[in-house]
Order: structure tokens, then sequence, then C-alpha cells
């Protein structure tokens, strides 16, 4: 196992992107590796020398948005797109411009490219869909790629405007129907997948998403990736706390270092 240094960083914005969705922008000062579509960053909402021990111990893992060189092109910018659920994101959401905070990344692997001559299909379900933009952004250069993103209602769905912004087909499901079609995100799948037989899956949101998404892959023998979303405590496979089983009785993967890019027949979906 090798060390991810950890760096200081500052926050330069902290926007709403509505639907009680957030994006946290950060400048990087540290020693930062090249970060690939996919993998993530554990996040402290205070740096080291500003902890207090009323604040949460621990980091939380947070999917890396959107990555931009600094005006100067010294330096790195990473986007985290976040939902406040708890006391950790709460101080999140509270941190104003010019703040410092601690991040360890990049970590986990990595979402996979497709083949040559195939094109990409990115499902992704509320706060999942943020693992999945920086991947929509680099493939749409490449290939053909679709992207169908879904959430209870329209201002729910994450980053929307982000998408309509790149050189991709963007298809939307509600489940209230306030915007596109009116039920789940898988709904749209099957269709996709007929006009793009040649294709790689990758999604990321709800384990009950990814579950069907894996059986409709499964069916049509189309390789896919999925981006598991866990709790840890460590993201650098110490603490064990985000092992989830493999099929086949094969035992368990760790999220953090395994993952958090699967194969999704690599996985036992019926213990997940």
């Amino acid at each position: 196992m090798t060390s991810t240094p950890s760096s200081t960083c500052t926050v330069l914005s902290n926007e709403s992107m509505g639907g009680g969705n957030f994006c946290l922008r950060l400048e990087i000062s540290g020693e930062w590796e090249r970060s690939s579509p996919g993998q993530f960053v554990m996040l402290s909402p205070v740096a080291p020398s500003q902890f207090r021990f009323s604040d949460p111990l621990l980091p939380r893992p947070m999917a890396i948005y959107r990555t931009n060189a600094t005006s100067s092109g010294s330096g790195i910018v990473i986007d985290v797109a976040y939902k406040v659920v708890g006391r950790g994101t709460a101080l999140m959401r509270a941190a104003l411009p010019g703040s410092l905070m601690t991040v360890v990344g990049p970590l986990g692997q990595g979402f996979t490219k497709p083949g040559d001559g195939i094109g990409a299909v990115l499902i992704g379900g509320g706060t999942g869909i943020a693992s999945l933009y920086e991947h929509a952004r680099t493939l749409s250069n490449h290939c053909r790629t679709v992207v169908l993103l879904g959430a209870n209602t329209a201002e729910m769905i994450l980053g929307r405007v982000d998408f309509e912004g790149l050189s991709l087909e963007l298809r939307v499901a509600t489940e209230d129907g306030s915007l596109g079609s009116h039920g789940l995100v898988t709904d749209l799948l099957p269709s996709t997948l007929e006009e793009m037989p040649r294709s790689h899956i990758y999604a990321c949101g709800p384990t009950s998403m990814m579950r069907e998404v894996a059986a409709i892959a499964a069916r049509r023998r189309i390789p896919c990736d999925v981006s598991i979303e866990n709790n840890m405590a460590c993201g650098i496979g110490v603490c064990l706390g985000c092992a989830i089983p493999l099929g086949e009785g094969k035992g368990f993967a760790l999220v953090c270092t395994d993952g958090p890019v699967f194969d999704c027949k690599t996985l036992g979906w019926e213990d997940c």
C-alpha cells in the first residue's frame, strides 16, 4: 500500500447547485497527483491547525466532480458536489471562501475506457451523479456518449446544467414527471442500448439502481462499470470498514482501494 499525501486546500467558492445540492471548489496547494475520472478524496472540513474536538474526527469520502488547472496553470482546482446529510457535510456547507480544509487524494480506482468503436452510456441517480461528470466530459471528446440522469424531481438532478454544456446526449427521468420521462432512470436504459448495442455502461447511484443496471448489462452481455458509494473511515485500506461482497463466494473487496469502481460482474449483488 502506497501512502497518499495530505494537502491543505483553500475554499474558492461554495455555491448551491439547486435541489439541496452544493458545489465546493477547492484550490490544492500541496502535492497532487493527476486524478482519473471515478477517483475520490478524503476531505476534512477544517485544516489540521484548526481542528477542534467538537469537529468530526474522521474525514468524509467525496467524489471528484471536476478538475481544472488554476488560472496560472501551476496548480489544480477540484470541485466536490455534495448534499448536506450530517455534521461533516454541514461544516462543509458552512465553509467560506478563503477558509482552509484538508484533503487526501486522489484515491481509489477510476473508470476504465471503452474499447475502440464502442460508445459510452453513463447512468446516474441522486448524489451518485457526482462521480460521472468528469468521465462524461472526457468521453464526450472521444466517442458517442449518452448520459442518463434521474432524481425525484427536476430540481434535484445534480449538475444538469453542467452536463447540458457538454457535447453529448442527455436524457433525464424524474419520479414526479417534472422533467423528461416520468419514472426511474433505469427505464431509459433498455431503449438507449437498443440504439447503441456496442456500448460500455458506467453507473453510480443507489444500490437498487445499480443492481438493476447490472442485471440489464448481464442480459445484454454489455460491459459495465459501477462506482460504489460506501461509508469510509480511512480511504486507504487500513480500517476495512468499506468491505463489499464479491460474487460466487469469492470473499470481499475494499471499496476504497479495490474500487470505488468495479466491473459489475464481480460483485455479489444479492448481498449488497
